[in-house]
């Protein structure tokens, strides 16, 4: 019989996941993870594998406990809620502790090194499936009559992820919650809808 294991998983995928998100992945060390975990390092390989494998695990646990306000935004009536809803819960998150400011998503890769490279990849390939199911829904809006006719959903979406992304980069640098939600009025200010096109057209 193998032996038992003598930590809970979901408690150290926690551990681990609060150290990505405050370090990144290129500079959090095996000591940091078994330090904050309480897990010696084979058992951590053990249950997890390598770094990058307990990293994707982490990624996982991120998106499905930490930033499912996105994919409940994109069932709002409206593509203009959508984005309020996207804005305000990156705000909340990005600033809710102290010690774990802004979005592992857009952090975790920073100043990597050719090893780190397969990380990389995989949080860019995160970021553009977020892009594209923003677009998905902004062409469902624009189908619905929400969006006008000449709006851009590609645009738009990376316009959306420009934001995000800028706010995420605020947030680690200290940024207020309340400063980040008054850029992210700023920029839903300037979202196209059908009534804005008429009364631009009124007026020109």
């Amino acid at each position: 019989m193998g032996r038992t294991r003598e930590f809970d998983v979901e408690q150290a995928l926690e551990a681990a996941l609060s150290v990505f998100w405050r370090k990144g992945y290129e500079a959090t060390s095996y000591t940091d993870l078994t330090q904050a975990t309480g897990v010696e390092r084979p058992a951590l390989y053990s249950a997890f594998g390598n770094k990058e494998a307990l990293f994707r695990r982490v990624l996982e646990r991120y998106y499905d406990h930490y930033h499912d306000f996105f994919p409940a935004a994109l069932e709002l009536p409206t593509s203009r809620e959508v984005v309020a809803r996207i804005f305000r819960g990156a705000a909340e998150l990005q600033t809710r502790y102290p010690d774990k400011k802004g979005c592992l998503f857009v952090h975790g890769d920073l100043a990597g090194s050719d090893d780190a490279e397969p990380i990389r990849h995989s949080l860019i390939d995160a970021r553009a499936d977020g892009e594209a199911s923003l677009r998905e829904r902004f062409e469902r809006a624009k189908q619905e009559g929400d969006l006008p006719e000449t709006a851009n959903c590609a645009v738009l979406a990376t316009f959306v992820m420009a934001v995000l992304h800028g706010m995420a980069v605020q947030a680690k640098a200290g940024v207020s919650r309340n400063m980040l939600e008054a850029v992210a009025e700023q920029a839903l200010s300037t979202w196209p809808t059908k009534s804005s096109l008429l009364s631009g057209g009124k007026s020109s």
